[in-house]
């Protein structure tokens, strides 16, 4: 029998808040223990806004399965092979930015499952089986069950079509791109506007009304993060390494340099 271990899937299948941290400046493959530790249960691996490569990509994401936290790549764009090879190195979900309308959605997640589901290329062992051979039907069929799919909507088109790109079978989560759906409202960086949680609003009933998951990702007060988890948001990207590590030192060196010396 075939066993994978993925928390954050898990996590989904139990109805649990899923908190993840984005990677923006961490290249070794450490961070996934680090952030495990801190009490994360996904890495957000960014190809999308950042220089990462496949090969740091699927280093991290080998060494994240192994500590028990789940690996999960942005990648920058449609293309199937951005996809394939980040799933065929370690990674246990992939998200898809902007994502506009139900027939994109149900192209990119046919890339990412192995036939009758959809149409992924078959390769030879899998880091995710820790390089064990199974038989072909078993492997496709267990690794079709356990990645994630996750689409980002991040315009009013996508916020207008979330019914029709909810029913797309295969997607686990829809993720609201805050940030880009602000900018794209005409409202940049208003998060607690209105048509914001108008917004959020339709993606959580989308889901409900479809057995997946809503997340949110962009809004990092406190406050704010609060109000739209009580309203139903699960899948929580909360922040990124960048700025973890920009607010502790910055609030070290103004503590420092504020000391009274004598």
């Amino acid at each position: 029998m075939i066993k994978i271990e993925n928390i954050a899937k898990n996590k989904l299948k139990n109805n649990e808040l899923c908190i993840g941290v984005g990677l923006r400046q961490s290249r070794t493959v450490d961070i996934g223990k680090i952030m495990k530790t801190c009490g994360y249960d996904w890495l957000f691996i960014d190809m999308e806004h950042n220089s990462m490569d496949v090969d740091i990509v699927s280093q991290i994401s080998v060494a994240a399965q192994d500590t028990g936290i789940t690996p999960i790549v942005r990648v920058p764009d449609f293309a199937h092979h951005h996809a394939t090879r980040v799933l065929d190195c370690g990674a246990q979900g992939i998200v898809f930015p902007h994502v506009d309308d139900a027939k994109t959605a149900k192209n990119l997640v046919s890339n990412c499952l192995y036939p009758p589901e959809g149409h992924r290329s078959m390769t030879g062992v899998l880091p995710q089986l820790n390089f064990e051979k199974y038989s072909i039907a078993d492997v496709s069929e267990k690794i079709n069950q356990d990645i994630i799919i996750v689409v980002m909507l991040e315009s009013p088109q996508a916020i207008q079509n979330v019914d029709e790109i909810a029913s797309v079978k295969g997607i686990d989560v829809l993720l609201i791109g805050t940030n880009d759906l602000c900018m794209e409202m005409g409202i940049p960086g208003q998060y607690d506007h209105e048509k914001v949680k108008s917004s959020y609003k339709k993606v959580i009933e989308a889901c409900i009304n479809n057995n997946i998951t809503p997340g949110m990702g962009g809004v990092y007060t406190e406050d704010l993060m609060k109000e739209y988890i009580k309203m139903g948001m699960q899948f929580i990207l909360s922040g990124s390494d960048l700025a973890f590590m920009m607010s502790g030192a910055k609030q070290r060196a103004d503590y420092l340099k504020n000391l009274d010396r004598f």
